[in-house]
C-alpha cells in the first residue's frame, strides 16, 4: 500500500520521476497496472509527458492505436509496472532495449524510474560500467565534429564551435558527464518538447528538464553507472513468473519489429526451457513486446 500511495502521488504532482518503494532483494516487479482514458485532442505524446513515461513505451502498450488520433474515450494500457533489470541494485541503471534509467536511492529504499532518450543507429549509446565524472549546471555545448558536419549538411548553416548555455542549447539546464571514452557522453536535459522515450541523440541519454534536474540533485560526482541493453526480463515473483519483453533495438538498419531477432542469453534460455511453457504462449509474448511484464504460470 505505501508503494503504491507514493506512486499516486508521484501522478499528482508536475511532470517528475516515477518513485516506486524499493521491493524486498527476492523481487523485481514493481509498480502497479494502470489505465487512462483519452480525452478529447489528446496525443499519445501528451498522455506519455502527463504521466512521464516514454512515447514508444506508450505505443508498445497500446497496438493499433492511432498514436496522433487516439479514440476519445477509449482506455490505453501505460506502461506503469515493470520488472527491475536483474543487475546490482546501486547508483545508475541504464536499460537502452527498454529506453529507461532507474535510479537506486537505496538510503531511503526507493526506486526513480525516468523515461529516456539514446542514441540514434549509427551512433549508439555505449554499453558497459563507468561512473559519473562530472556534474554541470548549465553548460556549453561543445558539438563533435560529425555532429557539426551532419548539422551543415542537413541544415546548410554550420554550427558554432560551442554553444552557450542557454534555450538553444540542447543539452539544456543540467548534465552529468560519464566516464566513458574521452567524457564525450553524458546524461543531461533537452530544450525540445519531443523525443523522450526514443533513440534520438547522437549517443547520450536525454532526459525531460524536469527529471534531469531532479536526477543531478540525486547523485554525486563518482556515482556507479551501469549502461545495458536487456530486451527480455524474467523473474519469479511471489505468485509465479513473470516476463516482460521489449522491442530490441536495431544495430544497422530501422528494422520491422517482426523482421528483429531478440537476443536470448543461454542462461535465460535454460530458464524459459525448465518452466515447460506451452510454446503457443512463450510465442505471443514474444511478438507482442509489449514492454509489460506478464504472468507466465
Amino acid at each position: 500500500m505505501r508503494s503504491l500511495l507514493l506512486f499516486l502521488l508521484m501522478l499528482s504532482l508536475p511532470s517528475h520521476a516515477a518513485i516506486y518503494s524499493a521491493p524486498q532483494p527476492q523481487s523485481r516487479l514493481i509498480g502497479f497496472a494502470m489505465e487512462h482514458r483519452v480525452q478529447v485532442g489528446q496525443t499519445l505524446d501528451d498522455i506519455a509527458e502527463q504521466y512521464n513515461m516514454g512515447f514508444l513505451s506508450l505505443i508498445a502498450a497500446n497496438p493499433g492505436v492511432d498514436p496522433l488520433l487516439p479514440t476519445p474515450g477509449s482506455i490505453l494500457k501505460l506502461p506503469s509496472q515493470m520488472l527491475l533489470p536483474d543487475v546490482e541494485r546501486v547508483g545508475i541503471v541504464v536499460n537502452l532495449a527498454e529506453l529507461r534509467l532507474y535510479y537506486f536511492e537505496n538510503a531511503r529504499q526507493r526506486v526513480h524510474v525516468y523515461p529516456i532518450g539514446i542514441g540514434v543507429i549509427g551512433r549508439e549509446t555505449p554499453i558497459g560500467k563507468t561512473r559519473v565524472s562530472q556534474k554541470r549546471k548549465d553548460p556549453t555545448w561543445t558539438p563533435t565534429a560529425t555532429t557539426r558536419k551532419k548539422w551543415l549538411e542537413e541544415n546548410g548553416e554550420p554550427l558554432p564551435p560551442v554553444v552557450p548555455p542557454g534555450p538553444d542549447n540542447p543539452l539544456g539546464h543540467r548534465a552529468l558527464r560519464l566516464g566513458f571514452g574521452n567524457g564525450e557522453y553524458l546524461i543531461h536535459g533537452t530544450n525540445k518538447d519531443f523525443g523522450i522515450g526514443m533513440r534520438v541523440s547522437a549517443g547520450c541519454i536525454r532526459l525531460r528538464p524536469n527529471d534531469i534536474e531532479h536526477l543531478f540533485d540525486l547523485v554525486r560526482r563518482g556515482e556507479p553507472v551501469r549502461v545495458i541493453n536487456e530486451p527480455v526480463k524474467l523473474a519469479e515473483e511471489a505468485d509465479g513468473w513473470y516476463i516482460e519483453v521489449h522491442e530490441p533495438l536495431s544495430e544497422e538498419v530501422a528494422l520491422d519489429r517482426e523482421e528483429k531477432e531478440i537476443p536470448v542469453s543461454s542462461e535465460l534460455q535454460s530458464k524459459l526451457e525448465s518452466l515447460r511453457l506451452p510454446p503457443q504462449r512463450l510465442q505471443q509474448v514474444f511478438e507482442e513486446q509489449s514492454g509489460l511484464p506478464q504472468r507466465l504460470l
